[in-house]
């Protein structure tokens, strides 16, 4: 070609031959094709992998794989093994001239992620980490690693001296007894362990065993690289030990004077930024040039960073970009190199068995020998050892160094990838079989308001998506009359939806200093909960407020509040409605994920549970216990849920600012009728005895009620006789302006005449049909609404009476029952 340009080297005869139009393309037009161009092919690359990638995470997404698998998985196919059959495919898209730049390129994009993954780790945690969890870091290191050392020899037969047996053994060793702490933590999260003891133990476990095999990792890299004299192997690890030193010493207090340079709550400079990540460039070449792998120096440069507000801020500038779309590169070339038709004897395929089989045998047992001598019950065991057998990032490297250094032939990488694949792929399915965490049904009665005893303490949940929620709830818990007879512990729990990121999920439960600045967006939203809870806590008397925040998938998220509810023995969660008032008065959804959460909440609650509509409860500027005046009205029409909604109602009456109105709806003789038309089957003997002890419990309740308030002139009680459904809308339409909250029941498993045919067109039928009118655009006034459901035991076989949109059936027959009835006096009337 005559666009290349020769130049001779002075030294020996190799001619460099490079061609600067070979980068970009002239564009399909000038008759080139892209694909010969290296910057186009790579642009393609990518896309191929990312794209791969995205569809294989989607596709084992219901098998609940880490992302890591989809990744190797990903350049499996498009390797070798699969596409890469097809020397077309290979030619075009994977030539042997564009390897350089692919894998230079995921070299880049995992020198920044194991930077961001030590300024993830905090070492703290490991020298706080208990005696339990480093002894099954290390039991469970090392039995898979004399494993490795027997296994080494059966693969290693066909040695010709150029690589050591001690290198051999160091490598394999490594690969086997390795524990991924970003995956595990990954998967801890999704199994909705990573709050628990075992959890924490594999968490604790993981990071040990992660330092250890960096250690083992760069004196494996040394060995590798030296083949004639130890002296040079020496000479690698004392220089590595000095960039360590020269790291912790030096490095570290270079970046804390740039964080004190920083006011608090500012940003840092751009300057400070592109310093830090020179730095890792700067660390990766040196560690690189001494002998060491440069992810070694990336990791270590990661590691002094100290945690806090420059980490916070490295990680959101690089996460995404990085661990989005350069780090599957580096799995994917995992992929590509990994020709799964080099194994071809059958004795290959039982070795490969043989190693799936010792490996993850010699984890469970170390495990099991020290979960044993901790009296840990042997499932739990089991458990833990599984856990640990999770692969990601660090075995790829030690696969891949192993591989560039001639340590591994294509059949033992091919067989190692395969190992590392299988065993973090079947390690979630197995754990969700053999580990069901036992459900501690704590035995404590005061589940309900009714059941609690007025002169106890009071324990209520309350769960908040955004500050937005918390006036309201603030000004509603003071309405609840905290006293010294009866004071109120609130849980403040903010709900935060899970994110991608290492660090995240450990967060479960966060509380914060006050004067530090926040590190992000849902940092300053806790900070401004937090606060607003912590002020109420200090003008309110008989308070105590313990904030916390719970990060999880809203999917799942209902378990981390009932499990948090029956842990702290609460009697009433208070969750926020979905939808949030507009200017106009009208209502519209904040976040359809809001509202499965409120729906699993009130399906699967230990406790009674209350859904607040936020229409605004003003109350005084300053929350001193005189000074809230507020208007509650509660409608009550029978059944469990509405004695819930009376008893917390009562509660509140008690305090002096609050006047309460209780009105109760009967059905007249003519509604009652219609109560025996649609039972004429087996079930009516049983309906009818439920409902007549049902109705004995609301006679006794508001009997109570009414002597014990005779003379209190706050509190007035009325009946009013109704007919039909019509007759309930118009009675409460006539009184919706003269409140500030009702409170209503949800009617849960209740069939009254006197609210058939309300649901018929509802919107949330989870609210029940009282519940759904006063939230409803019509009743847009200025009137907030708490609809309560009491919590009612389990049903015969462990399961709740009742899910979130039973009651829409209900009220469904009662509303054939009166057409039926309609029908049937029509014909009747001349």
């Amino acid at each position: 070609m005559s666009q290349i340009m020769p130049a001779l080297n002075k030294t020996d005869d190799a001619i460099v031959c490079y061609a600067p139009t070979m980068i970009t393309t002239n564009g399909i037009w000038q008759g080139d094709n892209p694909l010969d161009f290296s910057l186009p092919l790579f642009v393609l690359q990518l896309t191929l992998v990312v794209v791969t990638t995205r569809i294989l995470v989607f596709l084992l997404k219901p098998l609940r794989q880490p992302r890591v698998v989809s990744e190797i998985l990903g350049g499996v196919i498009l390797g070798p093994s699969v596409l890469g059959r097809s020397s077309e495919f290979a030619s075009t898209i994977f030539p042997l001239r564009s390897v350089m730049v692919l894998e230079t390129m995921a070299n880049v994009g995992l020198l920044y992620f194991l930077f961001l993954v030590g300024v993830e780790m905090d070492i703290s945690v490991v020298r706080r980490t208990g005696r339990k969890a480093l002894a099954i870091a290390v039991a469970g290191m090392v039995l898979p690693f004399i494993l490795g050392i027997a296994f080494s020899f059966i693969l290693n037969q066909k040695d010709d001296g150029y690589m050591s047996q001690g290198t051999f053994i160091l490598f394999l060793g490594v690969t086997l007894s390795v524990t991924a702490f970003p995956v595990l933590a990954r998967i801890l999260a999704e199994l909705k362990l990573i709050n628990t003891e075992i959890g924490r133990i594999a968490l604790s476990s993981a990071l040990v065993n992660d330092m250890c095999a960096w250690v083992l990792l760069a004196l494996a890299i040394a060995l590798a690289e030296d083949r004639s004299t130890t002296l040079a192997s020496l000479w690698v690890i004392l220089s590595s030990g000095a960039f360590v030193a020269f790291c912790v010493f030096l490095v570290r207090p270079a970046v804390s004077w740039i964080i004190r340079r920083t006011p608090d709550g500012e940003n840092f400079s751009d300057f400070y930024i592109c310093l830090i990540l020179t730095g890792v460039m700067i660390s990766g070449f040196i560690t690189d040039a001494i002998g060491t792998h440069s992810v070694f120096g990336a990791f270590v440069f990661g590691l002094v960073v100290p945690n806090g507000p420059l980490g916070i801020a490295l990680i959101e500038k690089l996460e995404d970009f990085v661990s989005g779309l350069l780090l599957p590169l580096f799995f994917a070339i995992s992929g590509l190199k990994t020709d799964i038709s080099s194994i071809k004897a059958v004795s290959t395929w039982g070795m490969l068995l043989l190693v799936i089989s010792l490996s993850c045998l010699g984890k469970i047992a170390g495990t099991l020998v020290v979960s044993a001598f901790y009296q840990m019950p042997m499932r739990e065991g089991i458990t833990l050892g599984l856990l640990m057998n999770t692969k990601g990032l660090v075995e790829m490297i030690v696969l891949n160094v192993g591989k560039d250094q001639e340590v591994l032939d294509d059949q033992a990488f091919a067989i190692m990838v395969i190992v590392a694949v299988i065993m973090t792929g079947v390690i979630t399915p197995i754990v969700t079989i053999i580990y069901k965490p036992a459900r501690r049904f704590i035995p404590y009665k005061r589940r309900t308001i009714q059941k609690s005893k007025t002169d106890a303490e009071l324990r209520v949940l309350t769960c908040i998506h955004t500050p937005r929620n918390v006036p309201t709830i603030i000004n509603l818990l003071e309405a609840s009359h905290p006293s010294k007879r009866s004071p109120i512990c609130i849980y403040v729990l903010h709900l935060v939806e899970l994110t991608g990121r290492a660090s995240a999920m450990l967060i479960v439960h966060n509380t914060r200093k006050s004067g530090r600045p926040a590190l992000n967006r849902t940092q300053a939203q806790s900070d401004h909960i937090i606060h607003a809870f912590e002020n109420y806590e200090q003008h309110a008397g008989c308070v105590s407020v313990l904030p916390l925040t719970a990060i999880s998938p809203y999917s799942t998220m209902h378990e981390d509040i009932c499990n948090l509810a029956e842990d702290k023995r609460v009697a009433f969660i208070i969750i926020p409605f979905h939808k949030q008032q507009t200017v106009d008065g009208g209502m519209e959804t904040t976040n359809p994920a809001f509202r499965m959460v409120n729906q699993n909440v009130l399906a699967n609650a230990p406790c009674s549970v209350g859904v607040l509509v936020d229409r605004g409860l003003n109350g005084s500027a300053r929350l001193s216990g005189n000074q809230v005046s507020h208007h509650v009205a509660v409608l009550f029409f029978g059944g469990p849920d509405d004695r819930e909604a009376l008893s917390y109602a009562w509660r509140m009456s008690e305090h002096p600012g609050i006047n309460l109105t209780v009105m109760r709806f009967i059905p007249s003789e003519d509604a009652n009728e219609l109560i025996g038309i649609g039972f004429n089957d087996r079930r009516m003997l049983t309906v009818e005895t439920e409902d007549e002890k049902e109705k004995q419990q609301d006679e006794e309740l508001i009997n109570e009620f009414r002597m014990k308030n005779m003379n209190d002139e706050s509190i007035v009680y009325i009946e009013k006789v109704v007919n039909n459904g019509e007759d309930t809308v118009a009675l409460i339409r006539s009184m919706d302006n003269a409140h500030d909250l009702f409170i209503v029941g949800r009617g849960q498993g209740m069939e009254s005449p006197l609210t058939a045919g309300l649901t018929d067109w509802s919107e949330c039928p989870e609210l029940g049909a009282i519940g759904d009118l006063l939230a409803s655009a019509d009743f847009a006034a200025t009137v907030s609404v708490l609809v309560v459901q009491q919590f009612i035991g389990m049903g015969p076989q462990g399961e709740s009476l009742g899910t979130p949109d039973s009651g829409c059936q209900q009220n469904q027959q009662y509303s054939n029952i009166l057409h039926m009835n309609r029908q049937q006096r029509s014909n009747i009337s001349p």
